[in-house]
């Protein structure tokens, strides 16, 4: 599931700063190993230890995995939405031409 996750950040242009590959040792890991009180980073990796917590806590992996990805971009780190190639040249065409704000033009 993961990996539909990741891709389709890739599909929307949202470029995550946690990079959620398998054995991944990014900000999201480096993040996640305070956050659960490890002394040292884990050799199995991040997924892995989610799911010992989620197994301990009886809550669902996915769900735990979510409510620490919100917890890591509420903490400041984000995501950037990157506009595919034209677009920002084209929303601003359509407002300069009277079109009203970009947001408008595509309703």
């Amino acid at each position: 599931m993961l990996i539909g996750y990741t891709a389709a950040l890739g599909i929307h242009g949202i470029n995550e700063d946690c990079n959620l590959h398998a054995g991944s040792q990014g900000p999201f890991a480096q993040w996640l190993w305070n956050r659960l009180e490890m002394a040292y980073p884990s050799s199995l990796g991040w997924a892995v230890e989610i799911e010992r917590r989620a197994e301990q806590t009886d809550v669902p992996a996915m769900e735990l995995f979510f409510e620490l990805l919100d917890e890591f971009r509420a903490a400041g780190h984000g995501t950037h939405q990157a506009k595919p190639a034209g677009q920002a040249s084209t929303e601003a065409g359509v407002a300069e031409a009277g079109g009203g704000s970009a947001r408008h033009a595509r309703a």
